[in-house]
């Protein structure tokens, strides 16, 4: 999404199938099996999710919060509330990606569970 307007949510998704396809012919050109390719990459949601994340660090200016919250020192925890907060309001601005901001918040929880 460019920081000049917001685009629609369906302009995001073509978008979003677009690097993924880009992605996909990529990796394919240079021998992958797109049978190993495919199940690696994020659903096109995902992929709007995390471009819409992107673009709200850079906006809002929390890429700073989040390099602080990140930090070693900080108590366990804190990195998951920032990103639940985070990609909760985008669930709340555009509900037709709550299946795959929920879907992400489970990645992130099991991720943080390994650690």
């Amino acid at each position: 999404m460019h920081a000049r307007f917001p685009a629609s949510l369906e302009v995001l998704r073509q978008e979003a199938r677009d690097e993924l396809d880009a992605v996909i012919e990529h990796r394919c050109r240079n021998g992958d099996d797109p049978w190993e390719v495919i199940p690696q990459l994020p659903t096109v949601d995902e992929h709007v999710v995390a471009t819409l994340r992107q673009d709200a660090l850079e906006a809002d200016g929390m890429a700073e919060e989040l390099a602080r919250v990140r930090h070693p020192s900080t108590e366990p925890g804190v990195v998951a509330r920032f990103e639940y907060r985070l990609l909760r309001g985008i669930a709340l601005e555009h509900p037709d990606l709550s299946r795959a901001v929920w879907t992400l918040i489970g990645r992130m929880e099991r991720d943080l569970r390994r650690r």
